[in-house]
């Protein structure tokens, strides 16, 4: 029996099919064409130097020190050296794209919607009682335990008892909309009253409320925001078609489809 397991690339195309993959992909490609069709539409070019510097970075990402290890990386991502320079030239332009599509939008999005870029530290415990997490709240306020202790107690999941029940740092659009009106009220560091969701009973430590500063990063964040945003408006609008597109209707049972 031979040691040599061979795949075609109709397998490929077949194994993303059976796993219902292949409308992710199809958006992939849509992308990458609209935005090579606006980069070439509004003038916008890569330099030599733009191609390098993001080589370099995308090493330094994936930790390929060596020759040896950048050569074990294509590999194993199935990439020649000219693949892996149309990567590196596909996430300069888009980043080009973007930025000249939207820097100079960016104010004009920030300062009317700061509230929605104020981020806040949060831990939290999910109950299914309500009277136990007020219990428990009560306690609290009356320095009778600590919100780790109940974390430690409450928490089933081992990483999430661990950290305490720590969420990051996330914006108001990340809460639940019943909980985000809360914990941007709170004055840190503050336990809210237990905030009864359709998910469970929320016990959440505010510890820090962080007001927004229009850095770099915020800026960068903001033109990926739009970007991101624009891509998928250009997808709807657009009119899709590839060889998958045969009449699948005549190609399955009536019965099939039509179960349930």
């Amino acid at each position: 029996m031979s040691n040599i397991l061979s795949i075609s690339p109709t397998e490929v195309i077949h194994y993303l099919k059976m796993s219902c993959q292949i409308p992710n992909v199809i958006e992939g490609i849509a992308t990458r064409k609209i935005i090579a069709d606006t980069a070439s539409k509004e003038g916008i070019t890569v330099e030599e130097d733009e191609l390098q510097q993001e080589g370099d970075r995308l090493r330094f990402a994936k930790k390929l020190v060596k020759a040896t290890d950048t050569w074990a990386w294509l590999k194993t991502h199935h990439l020649s050296i000219d693949e892996f320079e149309e990567l590196v030239h596909h996430t300069v332009l888009s980043k080009k794209v973007a930025h000249h599509l939207f820097t100079d939008k960016v104010e004009a999005i920030f300062y009317p919607n700061q509230l929605d870029f104020v981020k806040a530290v949060t831990y939290e415990v999910v109950f299914d009682d309500y009277d136990l997490a007020l219990e428990l709240f009560y306690a609290l306020e009356e320095n009778e335990l600590t919100f780790p202790e109940i974390a430690r107690e409450y928490i089933p999941n081992p990483e999430l008892r661990r950290a305490c029940g720590y969420q990051g740092v996330r914006r108001r659009k990340d809460f639940r909309p019943e909980i985000a009106s809360s914990v941007f009220a709170a004055t840190p560091p503050q336990v809210l009253k237990p905030i009864m969701t359709p998910k469970g009973i929320y016990l959440i430590w505010v510890e820090e409320i962080i007001q927004p500063e229009l850095n770099e990063q915020l800026r960068e964040q903001i033109v990926t925001d739009l970007f991101n945003g624009w891509l998928k408006q250009q997808i709807k609008q657009r009119s899709i078609t590839t060889s998958f597109d045969s009449n699948v209707e005549n190609q399955v049972s009536p019965d099939l489809v039509m179960q349930g």
